[in-house]
């Protein structure tokens, strides 16, 4: 489907490397995911390249992209000492984004896109 206004498609494509670590002083691990038109391109190296297009196409735009606002209230909670870069395009749009699980918002965005981060402890939302 064309934009009317432009004449030009809208670009489908998602293509994102996070750089994660799971420890202060780990090497960390890198994974691709690559997407076109909802599709995962064989290239990807997230665990479930499946499942994590499916968290990015569901909560992408909020995280990634978020609405300014007043700041949240966010518990005092610990989740561990993850830290995953995420830097990409996500519908045409760049994408730089830091995810720690430090405090109660920082855990809920990371479990939002846990499919991304891979099998890294605590990834899939355990606290």
């Amino acid at each position: 489907m064309s934009n009317p206004s432009t004449g030009t498609h809208p670009d489908t494509r998602i293509e994102l490397a996070v750089h994660l670590t799971e420890a202060p002083g780990d090497p960390g691990h890198v994974f691709l995911l690559r997407a076109s038109e909802g599709v995962p391109d064989p290239a990807s190296t997230v665990p479930d390249p499946a499942a994590a297009l499916a968290a990015v196409d569901r909560f992408g735009e909020a995280i990634f992209f978020p609405q300014p606002g007043p700041p949240p209230i966010c518990t005092q909670q610990y989740g561990g000492p993850q830290v995953a870069l995420v830097d990409g395009t996500f519908l045409g749009r760049e994408v730089h984004a830091r995810f720690s699980r430090t405090d109660g918002c920082e855990i809920a965005r990371w479990r939002a896109l846990a499919p991304l981060f891979g099998a890294a402890e605590g990834s899939r939302g355990e606290v």
